[in-house]
């Protein structure tokens, strides 16, 4: 039986679309992260994947028990309800899965006087949460934990050693999320920057474009942390990130890459 050319090309395209629409649909991002507000220097990027149709999940060790900047609610079991919520909220906000909660002590995973098990503890459990997501891209916090957080630090250390271990289900492809000197005034206008938090411009090889519609769905996402972020904050944050971003969300990669604009390229 003949088969003309055309007949073929066309079989090809097809072919090669749905492996591409299913590679796309199979895709997946986790980003991992110590406390349920701490997505805001990715939000729109997540954002944008999300929409795109990659699966983006955001793991959350902490419970944000003694997250109480913005709230008379005192610390404790009732702030953790609520920052539950915010959590929830968040994702809805970005359009990705809900968050995973694992409840880990607020501001004290570094306790290790206290409780030397509970690094352990936390490896084993965001392990077993990797492996069973199987994700084919990763973002935490870098070492600096954005402005120097021991959580954020933690979390991305115990993340970076499951990666660099070759752990079951851990990707190659991490990626580390930081704040912007500029993000991290409008915050906080009264503390400043610390030193040394802010990475070598020649590290952000990844520089990831998102659009107008994703900046407002993190915008919405930060709006979602009530008990930790005002209105006002909100309003400050938002255009100096904008401003700072110009359209493009910079990331540092565990392994050194030349320059690119997609995370799972």
């Amino acid at each position: 039986m003949r088969v003309s050319l055309c007949a073929v090309v066309a079989a090809v395209i097809l072919v090669s679309g749905q492996i591409a629409i299913s590679q796309g649909s199979a895709r997946t991002l986790v980003a991992v992260w110590a406390h349920a507000d701490d997505e805001g220097p990715v939000a729109p990027i997540l954002a944008r994947y999300a929409r795109e149709g990659v699966q983006v999940h955001m793991i959350i060790a902490t419970d944000g028990a003694q997250g109480a900047a913005n709230t008379s609610v005192p610390r404790g079991p009732e702030i953790a309800k609520l920052r539950v919520e915010e959590a929830r909220c968040s994702a809805q906000a970005l359009g990705i899965q809900p968050p995973i909660l694992l409840g880990f002590p607020d501001g004290a995973l570094g306790h290790y006087n206290a409780d030397p098990a509970m690094l352990f503890r936390l490896t084993q459990r965001l392990l077993e949460e990797l492996q069973r997501l199987r994700p084919d891209v990763l973002i935490t916090w870098g070492p600096d934990g954005g402005y120097g957080h021991p959580d954020h630090r933690i979390v991305s250390s115990i993340v970076t050693q499951l990666v660099r271990a070759g752990a079951p289900g851990m990707p190659q492809r991490l990626f580390y999320a930081s704040l912007p000197a500029e993000g991290i005034r409008a915050m906080n206008p009264t503390r400043g920057v610390p030193p040394f938090v802010i990475p070598q411009a020649s590290l952000f090889t990844m520089r990831v474009a998102f659009t107008p519609a994703d900046l407002d769905a993190g915008r919405r996402s930060m709006e979602c942390q009530k008990t930790q972020v005002s209105q006002e904050a909100v309003e400050r944050v938002v255009p100096a990130m904008r401003d700072v971003w110009k359209g493009e969300i910079p990331l540092t990669p565990m392994v050194p890459q030349s320059p690119a604009n997609d995370l799972f390229r």
